[in-house]
């Protein structure tokens, strides 16, 4: 069907759609309640909505019902329990009922990258998407959400065209997230946009009207969201693209410290005075042991692949150099522990037995709980397999970091974890690590060496205090 508006273009003006279910706002389903799902169905349900949340994981779905957040972000546990009291959220882990309530189903399962290769294992979208279509008795409109590669849409569209009755008129659509986890909430009740690719005027009719709490709160608020039609392959290449621009940005900052640390250069001061210039911009130029988490590191190297399948691969070939930038930053937190302890800087590493390293941060950022492909708590094991006795703390990641790495030492404050200690490695930026006094801090250490791998701390402080301060592309204060 020929799409009436164009491509592209900016906060299009839809006709009322017929809402399935006979509702007087369509009603939303969210299937996979990690992260994005939870979240997402969660806000919407504080717009107004009436939602379901979906997921097979019965733990999971319990803890949600009973009005507890399975992960740390902030504002959305009393946003969970506000809208569970007021009826309009509710979760489940039947397809029919997901199936039988929904108009619009949104796919917000994990897409992990596949073992033992670089690209999306999309099996928990394909599960997510046949299971529904098999239970679906009415028209409704499903759309993904979840980061996949480019080409996912289409198929998704063949999996269920072969498990529904063309005479129901159910269709697909595709509408990316772009939550950043500690502002999730913000982004999903103020985002900087909506994207969405779709086939028809009535998928497009039915995705306004699904995010038409998000329009309404913005016009209260005297702001504009704007909303971009596309179709489905560059809806899906949005996100990756701005996450592979973004890994680019901070891999950028972290090879002009790599450079400055050869040359006697500052790269804080570097990216301040580069940051000035409006066609760089100075967000996402904060040089450190690198990028982590759900998304980015997964997604980049998904990208890749899925470029060199389509024939492309050569156009994405920098990002391995990306991934490669990223990783190497780990490696020299190692190298400024060797140099600070006085110890010898093997082939296989620093030689670091009977040192004593508090390791302050275990997630990959801060006002999170999430530690997957965190910068942090990999340093914190590769100091551990060089003889060091290292301590971890951190203020919301302790329970999911003790888990993934039991034999390290996890404390319940910043002053256990610096107590006695050689070393201390300040490598996730939280508030309490930034604002924390230098000179209180020093009677507990046994010496004052400190890595600031996040270059969040002020060196003149902790130096004033009698620290030997390290930061990542910055020279040793005079």
């Amino acid at each position: 069907m020929t799409i009436p508006y164009a491509a592209g273009h900016l906060g299009p003006r839809f006709p009322r759609a017929t809402v399935p279910s006979g509702a007087a706002r369509p009603r939303l389903t969210f299937l996979g309640t990690g992260y994005l799902g939870a979240t997402y169905a969660i806000c919407f349900a504080e717009l107004g909505y009436e939602v379901v949340g979906f997921d097979i994981d019965e733990s999971k779905i319990e803890q949600l019902s009973n009005g507890s957040v399975p992960f740390h972000e902030p504002g959305l546990e009393q946003l969970l329990r506000t809208n569970l009291a007021a009826g309009r959220l509710r979760f489940t882990t039947s397809y029919a009922e997901t199936a039988e309530f929904g108009d619009v189903h949104f796919i917000c399962v994990g897409t992990p990258q596949r073992a033992g290769g670089m690209s999306a294992d999309l099996s928990h979208v394909e599960s997510a998407v046949t299971n529904l279509a098999s239970n679906l008795t009415r028209r409704a409109l499903i759309v993904g959400k979840s980061t996949v590669p480019v080409g996912t849409a289409d198929w998704a569209e063949q999996l269920v065209a072969e498990r529904v009755d063309p005479a129901l008129g159910v269709e697909v659509a595709w509408s990316p997230e772009f939550l950043q986890e500690g502002f999730a909430v913000e982004d999903v009740l103020r985002p900087n946009r909506i994207v969405i690719g779709v086939k028809s005027q009535w998928a497009g009719s039915m995705l306004y009207e699904a995010h038409k709490g998000v329009f309404d709160l913005a016009a209260a608020e005297d702001r504009e969201v704007p909303l971009l039609v596309t179709d489905f392959a560059t809806a899906e290449l949005v996100k990756v693209a701005a996450n592979a621009f973004l890994a680019t940005k901070i891999s950028f900052i972290n090879a002009m410290a790599e450079v400055c640390e050869a040359a006697g250069g500052d790269v804080v001061e570097l990216a301040r005075a580069i940051g000035y210039d409006p066609r760089i911009g100075g967000r996402f130029l904060q040089a450190g042991v690198g990028f982590g988490g759900g998304c980015l590191p997964k997604d980049i190297r998904a990208f890749q692949a899925r470029a060199q399948e389509l024939g492309a691969g050569e156009a994405l070939r920098f990002l391995h150099e990306v991934d490669l930038i990223n990783t190497r930053r780990r490696t020299k937190v190692l190298q400024l522990a060797a140099e600070l302890l006085g110890r010898r800087m093997g082939p296989a590493g620093p030689e670091l037995a009977g040192t004593r390293i508090a390791v302050l941060g275990a997630t990959f950022k801060p006002n999170s709980d999430d530690i997957r492909d965190a910068p942090a708590l990999a340093i914190a094991a590769a100091l551990a397999r060089a003889g060091a006795e290292v301590r971890v703390y951190d203020p919301e990641g302790r329970d999911n970091a003790e888990r993934a790495q039991p034999d390290l030492l996890h404390k319940k404050s910043m002053d256990d974890a610096v107590r006695d200690t050689d070393l201390v490695c300040v490598l996730t930026e939280w508030a309490e690590f930034r604002n924390a006094d230098p000179a209180e801090l020093a009677p507990l250490a046994a010496h004052r060496n400190v890595i600031d791998g996040r270059n969040c701390l002020p060196p003149a402080a902790w130096t004033a205090a009698g620290w030997r301060y390290r930061g990542m592309g910055r020279p040793a204060p005079a």
